[in-house]
């Protein structure tokens, strides 16, 4: 059945790469017909800070399945990344990367490596809520949902099962973290319990890290937040031989984004030089996505045939090892020349019929039982002395409310502060109620009267608890 799909082909090499990865599409008898848009450089510059027109959604938001090339975002001006929005708009919740080497055809000190990260897409830090609260200090949201969890990480576990993987691993910062990473690690524990028959294990993200570039072997497939997921899916297509040869998934309930890893690289736009290894790795994962399974074998195990038989193009070339040095359009060509073919040392796919995952749609759990518990008042005070911004706190308060202890960056300074810890101007003063009789009014009230005595407010946090269970975090030495 033939697939209507969207593509943009971008900025700088991109056009080049995705004329090539088309060819090979067209080649092997991909059954899809595409309607192409215009993003990226151009439509900036013409005064859309978007990057993409209303028009251009529409097309996408109809056909459900875009292949991107990679674009130029415009330094300055306040111009808005298109892959983020993207991944957002469309709810494109899930990225896949496949990360194997290629030795010894591509150079890589893990020869044995076969790894897929699973990135969690929309949120974390990258929900880009910042704010400059003090002349010192900025802020950074970090916004981790168990929708957000409990969809990613189900995905991780379907992947595995429908492809053959044996473990899932979770990485987390949740020993910091206890709230947000906390919440990723928990609903892990919880999935990986409906998997007894794929093995799971949890790292803390720096050994992990650490593990993934010194010995990757040890891991199938990785799930992660976003901003650990980023990160740590370029290291691992790079130690797998070059970031230039990976390709990504982004996975959403209705629609689906396909693209390489790498950027748009200019300098090399237009010369018939660019590897289009990472497009076609990203329309090779569309494929599968939409059904297309022997397709997809055919132009994977083609293009393994050609990495095999040294026909390479300047970045992975190697004298002794590469046979011939090739451009875009004829490592295109070769590929072609190798459909029907399958490599001989490098193992050959087979991808499973049954590889289209249906994952069910997040359902809400029941209430907690969630208690107000405190607030903490965020200040702005140019002050040094934690003691006198406390005396002056406690002149506030109302016989309903103590002032229980002042942070700075997170680490108590009182009471009984250290006179080493070197203190911001940006305060976090917490307040727990006297009594049962505690409501938001207390709140209010205490609000005003840190305005009558010209004290700082820049933002306030209310503490609950749900189910009994502490909302918020302690204070660093608290």
């Amino acid at each position: 059945m033939t697939t209507r799909i969207t593509i943009a082909k971008g900025d700088g090499i991109g056009p080049e790469i995705m004329d090539a990865t088309l060819a090979v599409l067209a080649a092997a008898g991909a059954e899809i017909v595409y309607d192409e848009i215009e993003v990226g450089e151009k439509v900036y510059l013409s005064g859309n800070t978007a990057g993409i027109s209303k028009e251009s959604w529409d097309v996408i938001r109809r056909n459900k399945i875009f292949l991107k090339a990679p674009i130029t975002t415009p330094q300055g001006g306040g111009y808005k990344s298109l892959n983020v929005s993207t991944r957002k708009f469309l709810g494109l919740y899930a990225n896949i990367r496949p990360c194997r080497s290629l030795s010894p055809y591509v150079n890589t000190k893990h020869p044995i490596m076969d790894v897929v990260i699973v990135r969690e897409n929309e949120e974390d830090l990258y929900a880009g809520i910042e704010h400059q609260q003090t002349d010192e200090v900025v802020q950074c949201l970090k916004l981790i949902s168990r929708p957000g969890c409990e969809k990613i990480i189900r995905y991780a576990f379907e992947y595995a099962q429908v492809n053959g993987r044996k473990k899932v691993t979770c990485f987390t910062k949740d020993n910091i973290m206890k709230q947000t990473d906390g919440l990723f690690h928990q609903v892990f524990d919880e999935i990986a319990a409906e998997y007894p028959h794929i093995e799971n294990e949890h790292w803390i993200i720096d050994i992990g890290a650490a593990k993934l570039a010194d010995t990757p072997e040890m891991f199938d497939v990785i799930v992660m937040p976003n901003l650990y997921g980023d990160v740590l899916s370029d290291v691992a297509a790079q130690i797998a031989g070059s970031v230039g040869l990976a390709g990504s998934a982004n996975i959403g309930e209705e629609c689906a984004m396909f693209e390489a890893i790498h950027g748009s690289a200019p300098r090399r736009a237009g010369q018939n030089m660019a590897n289009p290894s990472g497009l076609l790795q990203g329309a090779i994962l569309m494929l599968q996505h939409i059904g297309q399974i022997q397709i997809a074998e055919k132009i994977q195990n083609a293009w393994l045939r050609t990495i095999e038989d040294g026909i390479h193009t300047y970045d992975i070339f190697k004298e002794g090892v590469s046979n011939q040095k090739v451009g875009t359009k004829e490592f295109a060509d070769a590929i072609i020349a190798r459909l029907n073919e399958k490599p001989q040392q490098l193992a050959a796919v087979s991808y499973p019929s049954n590889a289209v995952l249906k994952l069910p749609k997040y359902k809400r759990k029941p209430l907690k039982e969630k208690q107000l518990v405190g607030v903490d008042l965020f200040v702005h005070w140019p002050g040094t002395d934690a003691a006198e911004l406390a005396e002056i706190l406690q002149s506030l308060v109302s016989s309903e409310l103590a002032l229980e202890m002042i942070t700075n960056r997170g680490i108590k300074v009182y009471p009984d502060g250290f006179s080493e810890t070197f203190c911001t101007d940006h305060w976090r003063c917490r307040f727990k109620p006297t009594g049962p009789e505690f409501t938001k009014n207390h709140i209010v009230q205490l609000y005003q009267n840190a305005i009558n005595v010209e004290i700082d407010v820049i933002k306030l946090e209310q503490l609950y608890t749900f189910d009994g269970k502490l909302g918020y975090s302690l204070g660093q030495g608290q």
